[in-house]
């Protein structure tokens, strides 16, 4: 297709967006491939699954020996769920577990970004997979694609009428920037397919939707447990002094993906916009996904992100631009305040006679793997107690809702399938994050969930050993540079960049305000402990009362910490 239905020449424009156009608002033959007898989708249809929240994959594992053998790709597919604020009734996890069970690889991932994801399903089953969740009340439509994704929101069951304003603000919000397309109602939920003269619109998105994916969160003032300055729209929920909800500070222009060896691709951390009345939020959102609709790059998807077009017009201009479409005057952005990030783990009080209890989940993946039968575990409390549940941007699990003459039994259950109390895990494992990576992740270039583990208990070993072991120090650990564990932002990055080396990322803070950067390049994993040593010690002898480790490499400086691991190497 060479025109939209306007008349618009698609000529210079990136190939999804040709795809986007002529797919009749996310249709294209997804209905009719999916009929056919064969392991996988088309190439097309593989590019418009994305926004129905589907990706597909192939289980890398396995590629050398299908090669081998002359044999295609182990074709499967992974699906995602969106989940607004990370808000599970019990209901929908336990059909979100029976799918796993039935048609995944029985495991449940937890992402970062507060949704499920589903690895494993076969082609034949996917359409029973997507029944089973929107039987449960929930959808994987915009899990991914070039449209508004799963808007995020501190996870903490708090009762009262802050939470609560907040919440429905996210609520109408979600329903303001969700595709209407009625595709996918008609692909994977047998709806009627309406036959009107009047053509199908979407009102936001029109034809071609976003140039890329958009992020947004919602942060509560003091609160960044969701990494508010990584995403394209962060939302700061500020309180009024009696406690109610009085409007909102508004960044934009975050995002964390780049490309190895591409220096025009970059991060970004984002910038104070406006402040907002709590009734103008949802409409300054739609016109801040409106703007980057007709101005982001649909030439160069590398070039995509909201994070270019301010880079390239500046935060002025975008202002000025959502200010020329939204029918309030935008107030100048009032100057935000963080507490320590606090990842809501163990028990608390929820402010209405009951508790939560928030449970570390090793790098999101529920699963019944050794001793540790997390899987099984949070089955049994969920089936027996059914506690409202909701899902960190730490990929962790609070249970929310419990009586407290209930928490002897949760804290049975626990210990019975091994899962252990936060007390009892060591700090560097605690704020530790990993993504998927491979093998199921077709960008990645090295591992990441299945790397960790190792990597950080000798880690965690080694902070124990120089007597730092209380110290709150993140690790986040990505098998790309996409970013997908944000591991631009926190105290020490793992970017890989090939099988068995990272970039080792330090200078960024624990509670994420501040990019780290590159301190040493394509690093083998086995290098690392031996790389950080050094550091670790001196920052035990030479810090300031109080700073961090993020804060403490960012003071003294790079020059200074390669000094440091030098002079230890030629000891």
């Amino acid at each position: 297709m060479s025109n939209l239905s306007d008349g618009t020449s698609l000529e210079g424009f990136s190939k999804n967006e040709s795809v986007k156009a002529s797919s009749n608002h996310l249709r294209g033959l997804i209905k009719e491939e999916l009929l056919e007898d064969t392991p996988a989708f088309g190439e097309d249809s593989e590019q418009l699954l994305k926004f129905h929240g589907i990706y597909q994959q192939d289980d890398r594992d396995r590629r050398k020996e299908a090669r081998a053998r002359g044999l295609d790709k182990h074709h499967q597919l992974m699906i995602r769920t969106r989940i607004p604020g990370g808000v599970v009734s019990p209901d929908a996890y336990m059909a979100h577990d029976d799918i796993s069970r039935r048609w995944a690889n029985g495991t449940l991932r937890v992402t970062t970004r507060q949704d499920f994801q589903l690895h494993g399903v076969l082609k034949g089953d996917i359409k029973k997979s997507i029944r089973a969740i929107n039987d449960s009340l929930l959808t994987t439509l915009g899990g991914c694609g070039d449209v508004e994704r799963n808007i995020m929101c501190c996870p903490e069951p708090l009762h009262d009428e802050f939470h609560a304003e907040v919440q429905r603000a996210i609520s109408a919000m979600v329903a303001e920037l969700t595709p209407r397309t009625a595709a996918y109602h008609e692909i994977w939920l047998d709806g009627e397919v309406v036959k009107s003269s009047e053509p199908e619109t979407e009102p936001l998105y029109r034809e071609q939707y976003l140039p890329r994916k958009f992020k947004t969160t919602v942060a509560l003032e003091g609160d960044n447990c969701v990494d508010v300055y990584a995403h394209d729209l962060a939302i700061v929920a500020m309180k009024g002094p009696d406690g109610s909800l009085r409007g909102f500070n508004l960044l934009v222009g975050g995002g964390l993906g780049r490309t190895h060896n591409k220096p025009e691709t970059f991060v970004a951390v984002a910038q104070p916009l406006a402040f907002v009345e709590p009734g103008q939020v949802v409409e300054v959102a739609r016109e801040v996904v409106a703007v980057q609709r007709d101005y982001g790059d649909r030439t160069n998807r590398r070039h995509a992100r909201l994070k270019y077009t301010i880079a390239d017009r500046g935060l002025d201009w975008f202002r000025g631009e959502v200010q020329s479409r939204v029918s309030f005057e935008l107030q100048p952005p009032e100057p935000l305040a963080w507490k320590p990030v606090d990842d809501h783990l163990g028990w608390h009080e929820q402010g209405d006679g009951r508790l939560y209890v928030g449970i570390y989940i090793e790098n999101g993946r529920i699963a019944d793997v050794d001793a540790v039968r997390s899987r099984s575990g949070l089955r049994r409390i969920i089936e027996e107690l059914r506690p409202q549940v909701r899902l960190t941007a730490q990929q962790n699990v609070i249970l929310a809702g419990i009586e407290p003459a209930q928490r002897p039994r949760v804290e049975a259950l626990m210990a019975e399938h091994g899962i252990a109390p936060v007390e009892s895990i060591p700090r560097a494992i605690r704020y530790a994050m990993a993504c998927p990576a491979i093998p199921t992740c077709g960008l990645a270039v090295a591992e990441a969930e299945r790397a960790m583990p190792s990597l950080v208990r000798k880690l965690a070993a080694l902070l124990e050993e120089l007597g730092l072991a209380e110290e709150r120090i993140s690790f986040r650990m990505s098998g790309c540079p996409n970013g997908c564990s944000r591991p631009y932002l926190g105290d020490v990055g793992f970017v890989g960049t090939t099988l068995g080396k990272y970039d080792v990322m330090l200078g960024g803070d624990f509670d994420g305000t501040r990019l780290n950067r590159v301190f040493a390049p394509n690093v083998p994993i086995t290098d690392i402990p031996s790389l950080l040593r050094p550091l670790f010690e001196t920052f035990r002898t030479q810090r300031k009362p109080g700073e961090g480790f993020g804060d403490w490499t960012d003071r003294v400086g790079f020059d200074a910490l390669r000094e440091t691991s030098a002079e230890e190497r030629t000891a």
